[in-house]
């Protein structure tokens, strides 16, 4: 399914929900050329409560979600955008295609400035931290810790070996 066509299944999902829609984020690129590789733009995490975790990511990236109703909301980046969806929500778009606070094999992977300034900034946010900051092998600098649903999130830096 293309991204627009979820873009707008979700909002009619909300306008038969009863839910007041506001403007989405724009999008970030257009459609490829055949031939082309497909483009990652979004990633949408599946959750039961949208407002936690929406408030959550708000203080993590610093900066305010496009919400659309109750039911939806994207923080867009430089890289793409992540997305957030009610549960129920997608229950009724897509029966049995995805369950709330089950992922377990993804990581969330934020390029951040600083890492150490942001894990002493984080301190007071993040409550699950699964490991402090660390120079990997493979040249980047991490912190990894998890949002209130359970997924793994990394905020990165590159360093010179």
């Amino acid at each position: 399914m293309t991204r627009n066509a979820f873009r707008w299944a979700v909002v009619l999902l909300m306008m038969f929900s009863g839910a007041a829609v506001v403007r989405l984020a724009k999008p970030q690129v257009s459609a490829q050329p055949s031939g082309q590789t497909p483009s990652l733009i979004y990633t949408c995490l599946i959750t039961n409560n949208v407002k936690q975790l929406t408030e959550f990511y708000e203080r993590v990236l610093q900066m305010k979600a496009h919400a659309s109703g109750d039911f939806y909301v994207e923080f867009p980046t430089n890289a793409g955008t992540l997305a957030i969806f009610d549960a129920e929500a997608q229950e009724k778009y897509i029966p049995g295609s995805a369950q709330a606070r089950q992922n377990r094999s993804a990581i969330l992977e934020f390029n951040v400035a600083n890492v150490d300034q942001e894990y002493v900034r984080l301190q007071a946010i993040v409550k699950i931290w699964v490991k402090p900051p660390t120079t990997q092998p493979y040249g980047s600098r991490s912190i990894y810790f998890r949002d209130p649903d359970g997924n793994l999130i990394d905020f990165f830096s590159r360093v010179k070996p």
